[in-house]
């Protein structure tokens, strides 16, 4: 037997040479079990409901859910509506309808030409970026205005049908704006909102560095995707944009862990719900609870809400082929597009947040750009 006063063997050399990620690894955990506090009331959920879903339901009533998905779409707007006072919301919320149909029929028309196809989503990214940024839009921030611009890209149809399918759009914005209208009425009773903060002014690498390099990257990851010839590309820019997004690089480390997991188990939700025999009024009925879902746990824990986001997006993209027998392909194509995108995110963070590299390529931009912007 050994005595207790002989002294221990030290670790095998291969274990203390990797001894330093112990803490990395633990802290990673302790972040992705995290669950935080929130003081979000339930109407915020339900009216979030309530806009993406109403147009599903006037779809399903004439017989239109293609319309209706496109409405729905449109609704995903009311997410950009601020704690503020009701003049400040909705004068805020009309601006975020303007881009979001503008951001659609941008989208749509360039499946006509596929060639510009990657520069025009670039060009948006970094735009409607700037605006968030400079105007201090909380999150989703960008990146509804984004899947719009995506989707549209790659949803087949005639150069006629632009017109329609915008109108569409605005009708589900317009939605939003009403459902917004009584929800802030209410809430601007029960709880007033706080005064409005005095905003720090917009810099230029907060607001423009910032911006050219998670558009670049958003455009970088569409291209892989093209090159790749991924069956369902328009994934792949979403995910990278919902990565970059990140406040710091760990931040954006950690919502690639949530993502990727979350998505992983966000595919068996789907998978389940795809293999059901939904019609149009319980598709309807699913994607409202998907929602209410997302908007009660996106704020406590992020992978919670991607396992909702997962099938919800699935929804918007994939309706109107649901039953064609062909959900493997699907549940494949998503977690490939995730998981792409996100490690393209990451990348993209390195260089937004990484103080060695962020301030010569600063500089090289304040040089490129017009005086007036830098």
């Amino acid at each position: 037997m050994k005595r207790s006063d002989e002294p221990e063997e030290p670790a095998p050399r291969s274990w203390r040479s990797f001894a330093f990620l112990k803490e990395p690894l633990r802290g990673t955990w302790r972040e992705l079990i995290r669950v935080n506090a929130s003081d979000r009331r339930w109407e915020m959920p339900l009216a979030a409901a309530l806009s993406s879903g109403l147009p599903l339901m006037v779809g399903a009533y004439f017989g239109r859910m293609d319309y209706g998905l496109m409405s729905s779409l449109g609704g995903m707007v009311f997410l950009s509506l601020p704690n503020s006072s009701l003049q400040h919301r909705m004068m805020m919320l009309l601006a975020a309808s303007f881009g979001m149909v503008a951001c659609f029929a941008v989208g749509a028309l360039t499946q006509f030409w596929p060639t510009v196809m990657i520069a025009a989503l670039t060009l948006i990214a970094i735009v409607v970026s700037m605006v968030c940024r400079c105007y201090r839009l909380g999150p989703p921030g960008s990146l509804f205005f984004i899947m719009a611009t995506a989707i549209a890209a790659y949803t087949p149809g005639r150069l006629e049908d632009v017109p329609l399918r915008v109108g569409m759009v605005a009708l589900g914005c317009l939605v939003a704006c009403l459902v917004a209208f009584a929800y802030s009425l209410h809430m601007t009773r029960v709880a007033p909102p706080p005064p409005a903060p005095e905003l720090p002014s917009p810099t230029f690498d907060f607001v423009v560095y910032d911006s050219v390099i998670i558009g670049v990257f958003v455009g970088i990851s569409l291209l892989v995707a093209e090159l790749l010839q991924l069956p369902r590309p328009y994934w792949v820019p979403v995910s990278c944009l919902a990565i970059i997004q990140g406040a710091s690089l760990r931040a954006a480390w950690s919502r690639q862990l949530h993502r990727i997991l979350g998505t992983a188990v966000g595919l068996c939700v789907a998978w389940a719900l795809l293999s059901l025999p939904l019609n149009v009024w319980t598709l309807s009925l699913v994607m409202m609870a998907l929602s209410f879902g997302i908007e009660t746990l996106v704020v406590r824990h992020y992978a919670s809400a991607v396992v909702l986001i997962t099938p919800l997006t699935i929804f918007l993209a994939e309706a109107p082929h649901l039953g064609q027998g062909y959900p493997a392909a699907v549940i494949e194509a998503r977690f490939l597009d995730t998981v792409i995108g996100a490690f393209i995110g990451v990348l993209g963070a390195v260089l937004l947040h990484n103080q060695r590299i962020r301030p010569h390529l600063s500089r090289w931009m304040r040089a490129v750009l017009p005086s007036r912007v830098s």
